[in-house]
C-alpha cells in the first residue's frame, strides 16, 4: 500500500478509534487473491471488548464506503486487537504488558527475559528472570533506548499463580471443616 493511501486511511479511521476510546495501532492493506484485505489493529488499556470491535468495524466500513476510500474493487475489512505476542514499540505497549513476561533484545547486544513490574514514558521497571531457573530474579530499570526489540512471551502457567491457586484451595477446605 502506498504511503499516501495509508495516510488517507489512517486519517479516516483514527477519529473513529479515538471516539471509541481505542488506540489505532496499525493499518495494513494486502492483496488476498482478487480482493484486497484491509487490516485495522486497535488496542486500549485494559484490553479491547469484542462488542466494541464489532461496532467499530461497522463504523469503519460505512466511513470507507461513503468516502470511496478503497475504490470500486472488493475488499475484506478485518478489525482486531494486536494479539498476545505483539512487539513492544511504544511506552503504552509496555504499560499494557505490566505483569507479563517479555523477551528483549538489547541494543548493546544480548537479551533478557523479564517480567514488567511497571512502565512509564521513558522505561520500565522489570524483574529479570534467572537463567534456567538458577538464582533469584533481580529488579532493574530498563530504558526503552536500551531495547532493540521486545515481545511479550506466552505463558501457559506461572509458578506464582499456581501457588496462589493452591493456597486458595487450602483456605476453602479450612472453611468447610
Amino acid at each position: 500500500m502506498s504511503t499516501n493511501q495509508n495516510d488517507r486511511l489512517r486519517a479516516l479511521i483514527e477519529p473513529l478509534t479515538a471516539e471509541a476510546g481505542l488506540d489505532l495501532e496499525e493499518v495494513r492493506v494486502t492483496q488476498a487473491g482478487r480482493r484486497r484485505q484491509l487490516q485495522v489493529v486497535v488496542d486500549a488499556d485494559g484490553g479491547v471488548e469484542l462488542d466494541a470491535v464489532a461496532e467499530l468495524s461497522r463504523e469503519i466500513g460505512q466511513t470507507l464506503d461513503d468516502a470511496d476510500a478503497m475504490g470500486g474493487a472488493p475488499y475484506v475489512l478485518e478489525v482486531g486487537s494486536p494479539g498476545v505476542d505483539r512487539p513492544l514499540t511504544e511506552p503504552r505497549h509496555w504499560r499494557r504488558a505490566e505483569g507479563r513476561l517479555v523477551k528483549a533484545q538489547l541494543a548493546a547486544g544480548g537479551e533478557l527475559v523479564a517480567r514488567v513490574l511497571e512502565a512509564d514514558g521513558e522505561g520500565a521497571l522489570v524483574e529479570v528472570q534467572p537463567v534456567k531457573g538458577r538464582g533469584r530474579a533481580v529488579e532493574r530499570r530498563l530504558e526503552y533506548t536500551e531495547v532493540a526489540k521486545a515481545r511479550v512471551q506466552v505463558e501457559f502457567s506461572r509458578k506464582d499463580e499456581q501457588d496462589i491457586d493452591a493456597s486458595a484451595e487450602g483456605d476453602e477446605s479450612n472453611e468447610e471443616a
